[in-house]
């Protein structure tokens, strides 16, 4: 099963997001992630076969166990060259990024091959554009975007199910396939 760890932002903050977002003109070329794919991924997977899910688990939830939980707001906007569109985070970043490390370990050792480790940059991923597209006008838009902080207590493992329909447009379905607390 495909599959990659996350922090899920609570009801409230997707709300306040929303409401930022409507105030946001829609542009050409860009497709709109739902808000049931918004997530901060801190260690995506890939395929990963089911006997390594065990270990997996285990793992994944000795590093919750090792986290404090953290506080955590969406914050302003950003972007990766013309062809991805996010909001941040503020808040407890050194924590996020520290869980994201603590995932990516957990899969390493559990035998699922990772890309090669490079600095967590935090985000939400808000639109995509395959041909490029100037995103100076969102970014101008949510600059000052300040959400609300939550608490960051749980680490989710996530299924990730991709389109099989061909119809275009049509986004991946996550589910949640596991969950820990984290009780440092």
């Amino acid at each position: 099963m495909r599959l990659f760890a996350a922090v899920l932002p609570p009801a409230g903050a997707v709300e306040e997001l929303r409401d930022a977002l409507a105030a946001v003109p829609r542009g050409d070329g860009l497709r709109w992630t739902a808000e049931a794919g918004w997530h901060f991924t801190l260690a995506f997977m890939g395929e990963v076969p089911d006997r390594l899910l065990p270990d997996l688990h285990a793992r994944l939830a000795r590093a919750a166990s090792r986290t404090a939980p953290f506080a955590l707001r969406l914050h302003g906007a950003g972007h990766f060259g013309d062809h991805a569109l996010w909001t941040g985070a503020a808040g407890g970043l050194d924590s996020l990024r520290l869980l994201a490390d603590r995932a990516d370990a957990a899969a390493r050792r559990a035998g699922i091959p990772m890309e090669r480790h490079r600095r967590y940059t935090p985000h939400l991923t808000l639109a995509r554009s395959r041909g490029g597209a100037d995103l100076r006008p969102f970014l101008d838009a949510l600059a000052a975007f300040e959400g609300t902080p939550w608490r960051v207590d749980t680490l989710s493992l996530i299924r990730s199910n991709l389109p099989t329909s061909g119809v275009p447009g049509e986004q991946p379905r996550y589910e949640v396939a596991e969950a820990w607390p984290l009780s440092a």
